[in-house]
């Protein structure tokens, strides 16, 4: 039986651009390699922002020696970080303790003369849980001299007080050890705190662990 030769020739038509079978295959291939693109230019988005080289102390002001630069993906959060392409904002403090390599947050500087609390030294000769460092909240109790060459009652005067900076000091002959600690005051608690230590009261410092004020 002789072979058709129109059937053959049939079965060994090259594929036409117009084919609808092919048209959706080359699109499918497109769209595949488009979303690999997608994916891997969306992964590689990365924003360098500023973060604190050290711990930032509110007050501190915002300089190129305080901060380091670093790599990080942030997405939709950029906006409320400092980036190195805006630069650093000019004449800002921190209203907000910034810790070591944390990012640094939009929110927490301000102008110097929107500071609502300034840092006081407190000098104490009790010993402090290692908690109490700097950032951490504490209790300030202040026991008032009496007619009776001793102390009255203690008062709570600073509750959940924020502390800025803690460092070793000492007695004025050098025989004892103390803490000064740099708590933040607001302006509206300051009066009672100095007029306590310009009466020689006796001031207790107490961490609180749960930071309420």
């Amino acid at each position: 039986m002789v072979p058709d030769s129109s059937a053959t020739a049939a079965r060994l038509k090259r594929p036409s651009w117009k084919d609808p079978r092919l048209l959706v295959g080359v699109l499918l291939v497109l769209a595949s390699i488009a979303g690999v693109i997608f994916l891997v230019g969306s992964a590689d988005r990365s924003t360098e922002v500023y973060a604190a080289r050290e711990g930032i102390a509110v007050g501190e002001r915002l300089t190129q020696e305080n901060v380091v630069r670093a790599k990080v993906r942030l997405g939709d959060t950029e906006q409320h970080y400092i980036t190195v392409a805006a630069g650093l904002p000019q004449d800002v403090v921190a209203m907000q303790r910034i810790g070591k390599n944390q990012l640094v947050p939009r929110a927490s500087l301000g102008a110097v003369d929107q500071l609502n609390r300034k840092p006081v030294a407190l000098t104490v000769e009790q010993t402090l849980p290692s908690q109490a460092v700097a950032g951490a909240r504490v209790d300030v109790w202040v026991a008032q001299p009496d007619a009776k060459n001793g102390f009255s009652e203690p008062k709570l005067i600073l509750p959940g007080a924020e502390i800025a900076e803690v460092a070793n000091g000492s007695t004025a002959l050098g025989s004892s050890k103390t803490t000064v600690l740099m708590v933040l005051v607001e302006d509206k608690q300051m009066p009672a705190l100095l007029g306590a230590q310009a009466n020689e009261a006796k001031i207790s410092v107490v961490w609180n662990p749960g930071g309420a004020r």
